[in-house]
């Protein structure tokens, strides 16, 4: 029987170059959907599959991602002053717990899965754990990280968020090598890291969304640089299937918009707006509109 998922780490340590010059003072996880910041999406979507708490591997200037999750006494002291009681509870509702925002500085800038070693001390020895990437944001019905949580119940090891991809867009992305495939469900025997298009095993594309076996820890610690000269995520996955360790790729249900993208941003903006009951009406007439002047 797996142990239950309560633990999500957030590697939120990158400066967001792709939007500067928004970014330049702004932590690029702040950057807002509609009326919500995207850390705040991913936050939820962990709360919602049942996280239970939460680690940030920040980096310089970005405090402003745990600052978000904390009371800000004199904004809600103005908010209940003047009456607005809605505004007033929003803001009270996106707090977690206390004691559950956990937060640890990634200070060196070497690659995803060196960002999800340095939150090695708040996981156990033999406790799976969650990793989410903000900038891939989804909409669905159900949490993507809780889908993944609901497969990894019944298989165990690694199970990773997975999208098929154009086949010269692979080398964008880690990618299966599918030993079986049910059609949502796929099992892996090996994990490439943005591989050319004509040496790529499949194309079966791992995107934001992890639920990572504890001894992905060990490896991580272990296999020095890959691709890149960074420390790759996708290497210590690999790593474990050579250790035994059951890895699979979730077909998850919903849509990606892939935010650290300027086309992917707008595109975001423009599905949670219609997403939103009291936004839908006024923005399909607007992208109607626009659409007809085209």
């Amino acid at each position: 029987m797996t142990k239950p998922v309560r633990k999500a780490v957030f590697p939120v340590a990158g400066l967001g170059t792709r939007f500067l010059p928004a970014t330049k003072t702004m932590a690029k996880e702040m950057l807002p959907v509609v009326d919500k910041p995207l850390i705040q999406y991913a936050v939820e979507e962990a709360a919602a599959a049942g996280i239970e708490y939460f680690i940030f591997v920040t980096g310089r200037g970005k405090h402003v991602l745990v600052e978000h999750f904390d009371h800000a006494f004199e904004l809600e002291q103005l908010l209940g002053a003047r009456g607005k009681t809605e505004a007033l509870e929003t803001l009270r509702a996106a707090i977690p717990a206390p004691g559950t925002v956990i937060s640890t500085r990634q200070q060196n800038p070497l690659g995803l899965g060196h960002a999800v070693w340095c939150a090695r001390a708040f996981i156990g020895e033999d406790e799976p754990f969650a990793v989410i990437l903000p900038d891939d944001l989804i909409l669905s019905d159900t949490p993507a990280i809780g889908q993944l949580i609901e497969a990894h119940a019944k298989v165990g090891g690694n199970v990773v968020a997975t999208e098929d991809v154009p086949r010269e867009h692979t080398n964008r992305y880690g990618i299966l090598k599918v030993q079986s495939d049910d059609g949502r469900l796929a099992r892996a025997d090996g994990l490439v890291e943005k591989p050319k298009p004509e040496d790529a095993p499949s194309t079966l594309s791992i995107i934001g969304r992890y639920v990572l076996d504890a001894t992905v820890m060990d490896r991580l610690g272990s296999i020095g640089k890959g691709s890149g000269g960074e420390i790759q995520l996708t290497d210590g996955m690999a790593a474990t299937i050579d250790d035994g360790v059951p890895f699979h790729g979730l077909r998850f249900e919903g849509t990606r918009f892939d935010c650290g993208d300027k086309v992917g941003f707008l595109k975001a903006n423009m599905a949670f707006a219609l997403d939103r009951p009291d936004m839908r009406d006024d923005v399909a007439a607007f992208l109607k509109d626009m659409a007809a002047g085209l």
